[in-house]
């Protein structure tokens, strides 16, 4: 088949605009194996299948097997990328939080706002002859700050050649988790502090107007009283530290036999305000950010996972940088309030 005859070579990884994957593609459509026992395979894992390397399960191959020819070397910085990038996918509580995701090829970009007239997104009747209310869709004045976050590959060759790739595969997905740790660090920054463009979330704090209560303590109606300030908004989503929602957990409201059965057979913490409860170490403790993910938050991405494949394939290991670039920027302001407890 045409999978077993393709040449290989370290310049798939430097076409402007493709992946590596988007390359083999091209040249080995997976269309082309519709009907037979290849066809829930890309064409990546096709060429796995062709030199006969399995990267995970039982029997599963060696690092060494990926370098037994010129052409099965060139598929390793792609192995790479893919169990990092699964690892970045495990646990990730991005695609909650963000409202859309931009894929550039630039490091610089500049979002867009809306903005209304004086009588703002209220559902006004427009008397005959009237003016329509009008909508204004503006670039931002500063670019969205983009930033490069990546972890240094360093071992030998000797060191790993005879490692089952199932297990090397265990410590690139971790190196994957503490990249994607990095870039919901970014995340919640822009979150709270805004994207640089004025926009840091308005702060609301317990024991001060419209919040009730004493300065330290949470309880129920606080978080009702939060709850209400995101209107036209919904507040569908709390961000907030181990600590804090340790703090809810604790909230009477909190404590009926469904929440608990939920927590205790998935470990999701559902609220009575219908908001999806993400728990992250970047927030601080005294603090929760409420959002309406719909509108809150946009994720720019310069290109996939990226893995210095040169030195990859001809000094098999040694060192390697393995990065992502990524920056956000907040969409609609109102969108994200945070509670100081």
């Amino acid at each position: 088949m045409a999978y077993d005859n393709l040449r290989l070579e370290k310049g798939m990884y430097r076409q402007e605009g493709m992946t590596f994957t988007q390359v083999l593609e091209s040249m080995d459509p997976s269309e082309n194996y519709r009907g037979t026992a290849l066809e829930n395979t890309d064409a990546f894992q096709r060429q796995l299948k062709r030199f006969g390397i399995k990267v995970k399960g039982a029997g599963s191959s060696t690092v060494e097997k990926f370098f037994r020819t010129m052409d099965s070397a060139v598929l390793f910085p792609e192995y790479i990328a893919r169990a990092v990038r699964q690892g970045m996918e495990e646990n990730d509580i991005l695609p909650a939080i963000t409202a859309t995701t931009t894929v550039i090829d630039a490091m610089d970009y500049r979002s867009i706002y809306a903005e209304s007239d004086e009588d703002g997104f209220g559902m006004k009747a427009v008397a005959e002859g009237a003016q329509i209310p009008a909508t204004h869709i503006r670039t931002r004045e500063h670019l969205i700050n983009l930033t490069k976050r990546g972890r240094m590959l360093v071992c030998s060759y000797e060191a790993v050649r005879f490692q089952k790739l199932d297990l090397f595969s265990v410590m690139l997905r971790q190196i994957g988790s503490y990249i994607q740790k990095m870039v919901l660090a970014d995340a919640i920054d822009v979150l709270v502090n805004g994207d640089g463009n004025g926009n840091a979330a308005q702060v609301y704090q317990v024991g001060t107007d419209p919040i009730s209560g004493q300065a330290g303590a949470l309880g129920y109606d606080q978080l009702v009283e939060f709850w209400g300030q995101f209107d036209p908004y919904t507040m569908n989503g709390l961000v907030c530290s181990p600590a804090m929602m340790t703090k809810l957990l604790k909230v009477p409201e909190l404590q009926n036999p469904l929440t608990g059965l939920n927590f205790q057979g998935t470990g999701e913490v559902g609220t009575p305000l219908g908001a999806k409860l993400h728990r992250t170490g970047c927030v601080a403790d005294d603090l929760i950010i409420g959002l309406d993910s719909r509108y809150a938050l946009e994720l720019v991405r310069a290109g996939d996972v990226l893995v210095e494949y040169d030195k990859l394939i001809d000094r098999q290991l040694e060192r390697a940088a393995i990065t992502a670039v990524s920056g956000f920027g907040k969409i609609c302001d109102g969108a994200v309030k945070l509670l100081q407890v």
